[in-house]
């Protein structure tokens, strides 16, 4: 598509990454790169804007004595559901104790007992108290401010603020050289780079209810898929049980560490429900919790999260963040029930790469949310997220130092119609996502959204947040069972043996 906008061209050091995010994972790939230079790509609402900030729960690792990599890796592949790389699985866990030792040396501020020991917590699907928390429910925000604090100090890392990419550059041999962006204005900025970085998060404003910032639509997948980047098992997207259903959007979030500490799950009669629903009750792997809440709420009963008893008056020491959100909506947690609904949280597909995020693009790594290592496989196990950021940020950036990177030029550049859905657009594409590819679905209900998507597409062209909804619906109507976050009313059994997917846009037709 043409543009009318001035389109300025930037060529970056030879040797320098572009890293295009600054969530967690952008932010400490950026810091380990040192001394290779490192642009930064990022909007001004990053701050606030990045989903890593909004991690309630805290980051999982196997910090105390009692506890092993190796139990660590047995519970995320059990939650994953017959889809997680073991080998993948046991590298997070084996790396992830001194990343989270290192970023307490950095300065985030964890919870830790007299004797300097983590204060770890538990949630669901854990088989032991594993995650490191600050202040009970700030973990998010207490990492990214101290990351920003280190970036912004460092001689190595340029931020290019203001700007949102918007697609890749080719290089002409079938690699990537770089990325185009535009700023609010609508002015054009076409960023040529010999490494770039994709660390955009999820997929969670493509959906009306999320807890995710608006801005997390998927773009990365959409970007990618349209040069021929490889999709892995797209279709499994993660609903968070226990947002707070209060009418706004973005949901804010109850977190699971509540439930972690004895909170339970009532009906407006006050009587518990989730023990008819999976024999580990409250703590039931997310996705089995979610559908019991969709379930009630189907069957026309309000589920509310009873945190009276378990919580009561530490509430505003333990859960700040969460008890603000409640106080706002004029609710007391300690004497009142907490409405809450499913939300979709967490994308465990993204865009397949190894175990240092190269994709299958040369020059395109990818870290994070946005990428698929095949650690989280069909259902992402609490915590592990911020983890999973870490732990293959710094996986990327050491195989980026120790590698001799190719100088790349681009081929094109021209623009996409990145502005032009407008709210009408967005909103119907939300609407249809969480209509018809939810926590429950079907294959009636996928092939009416396809149709939808294919015609804002014939409207509007092949925006980022369109493609990556068709990734996401076309790879749900193409698992034909029932498996983690995925469920299936017309193939409710799972299938065997467990196969990820793999999907490129040529794939679709």
């Amino acid at each position: 598509m043409k543009s009318d906008w001035t389109l300025d061209h930037k060529r970056l050091p030879a040797g320098a990454v572009l890293i295009v995010g600054a969530g967690l994972a952008g932010l400490y790939m950026a810091l380990k790169l040192a001394p290779r230079p490192v642009f930064i790509l990022t909007s001004r609402r990053s701050r606030k804007g990045a989903a890593s900030a909004w991690a309630q729960g805290g980051i999982a690792a196997a910090l105390s004595a009692d506890d092993s990599a190796a139990e660590h890796a047995a519970d995320t592949i059990a939650a994953g559901d017959g889809l997680v790389d073991p080998d993948i699985a046991l590298l997070l866990a084996t790396e992830g104790p001194d990343r989270v030792r290192e970023l307490l040396s950095l300065g985030v501020p964890f919870d830790l007992t007299d004797n300097g020991d983590f204060i770890l917590g538990l949630e669901a699907a854990h088989s032991r108290p594993r995650v490191a928390k600050v202040k009970g429910d700030g973990a998010g925000r207490a990492i990214i401010d101290v990351m920003l604090e280190h970036v912004q100090a460092a001689d190595h890392v340029t931020g290019l603020i203001g700007w949102r990419a918007e697609s890749l550059l080719p290089d002409g041999n079938g690699g990537v050289a770089g990325a185009l962006a535009r700023n609010d204005s609508g002015a054009l900025l076409g960023i040529e780079a010999d490494m770039t970085v994709l660390a955009t998060g999820g997929v969670g404003g493509l959906f009306a209810v999320t807890t995710n910032p608006r801005t997390a639509r998927g773009d990365s997948l959409g970007m990618a898929a349209r040069i021929g980047a490889t999709l892995r098992d797209s279709e499994f997207v993660q609903f968070h049980p226990t947002a707070i259903d209060i009418g706004r959007d973005p949901a804010p979030l109850a977190t699971e560490a509540l439930r972690g500490d004895g909170a339970i799950l009532v009906g407006s009669d006050g009587l518990r429900f989730m023990d008819s629903y999976h024999p580990k009750g409250e703590l039931a792997p997310r996705d089995d919790v979610a559908r019991a809440i969709f379930a009630e709420i189907q069957a026309g009963r309000q589920p509310f999260l009873d945190c009276r008893t378990a919580i009561g008056d530490h509430f505003p020491e333990e859960f700040p963040t969460v008890f603000a959100i409640c106080q706002s909506a004029g609710i007391d947690p300690r004497t009142q029930l907490i409405p809450v609904a499913p939300a979709v949280h967490y994308h465990m597909g993204g865009l397949a790469t190894d175990s240092v995020g190269q994709t299958n693009k040369d020059g395109l790594f990818a870290i994070g949310e946005c990428a698929a290592t095949g650690v989280h496989g069909a259902n992402r196990l609490a915590s592990n997220s911020l983890l999973e950021a870490i732990v293959f940020g710094g996986r990327a950036a050491q195989h980026i130092l120790s590698h001799d990177m190719p100088q790349r030029s681009a081929d094109t550049i021209e623009s996409q119609p990145w502005l032009s859905m407008g709210r009408q657009v967005s909103w119907t594409l939300r609407q249809g996502m969480t209509q018809y590819c939810g926590v429950r679905r079907n294959g009636r209900d996928l092939n009416i959204l396809l149709e939808i998507i294919d015609s804002l597409i014939a409207k509007v062209g092949e925006a980022n947040p369109l493609i990556a909804s068709k990734m996401i619906a076309a790879g749900a109507l193409a698992r034909e069972e029932s498996r983690g976050g995925h469920f299936r009313e017309d193939f409710p059994e799972e299938a065997t043996p467990a196969r990820s997917s793999y999907l490129t846009l040529d794939d679709l037709g």
